[in-house]
């Protein structure tokens, strides 16, 4: 099995690189989170890699780290999700976003990756929901409190990537009982200036 290339990086594209390992260019599908990551043309670049066979044509997934090939394993052992989808996944939200998506519930952060509808998300979460690798710190920092999913998912709906939308909730300073109306109006407001 192929687990790893090492090599110059020749070419990127928005989901792909090319690497040349001793007079061989090898094409790698990547998450997009993680083309830029890499450097520029000409660097020396190690992936971890996963091979698969499409319509009998072999094709090579990398990533950073092993890690994330335990995501993207996890990701499509879930019924009805392919390899594309699951770097399709990752590219939207990357590694540390995935598990905090899977584990507060984030079925619309989920189902806005290409290709991922919001069944298929509600599929991931409930088949992946405490199973995921734990991330090297063996928690998932920036996940939302439980009464506030609803905020969050409201506030990724108006156009506010996951990332802020958890950071608004998160500064707030209201009651534990705030209700999530209350949630959403005082996070746009302080977003706004007030």
């Amino acid at each position: 099995m192929l687990v790893g290339v090492q090599g110059v990086l020749e070419a990127v594209g928005p989901d792909w690189v090319n690497v040349q390992v001793g007079g061989i260019t090898l094409q790698v599908f990547v998450p997009a989170s993680a083309v830029g990551a890499l450097g520029p043309v000409g660097t020396a670049v190690r992936l971890s890699t996963v091979l698969r066979i499409q319509n009998d044509q072999p094709v090579l997934y990398g990533f950073p780290d092993a890690g994330a090939v335990e995501l993207f394993g996890a990701l499509t052992g879930v019924s009805g999700i392919g390899p594309r989808s699951a770097l399709s996944v990752l590219s939207e939200l990357g590694d540390d976003g995935f598990r905090q998506a899977v584990a507060a519930e984030d079925v619309a952060a989920l189902s806005r990756a290409q290709g991922v509808g919001r069944r298929t998300a509600q599929r991931i979460v409930l088949e992946l929901r405490g199973k995921l690798p734990d991330a090297e710190s063996g928690e998932l920092a920036g996940a939302p409190a439980e009464g506030d999913v609803d905020a969050v998912e409201a506030l990724t709906a108006l156009g506010l990537s996951l990332a802020d939308a958890r950071q608004a909730v998160a500064a707030l300073d209201l009651p534990a009982d705030a209700s999530t109306e209350d949630k959403i109006r005082q996070a746009l407001l302080a977003m706004g200036g007030g």
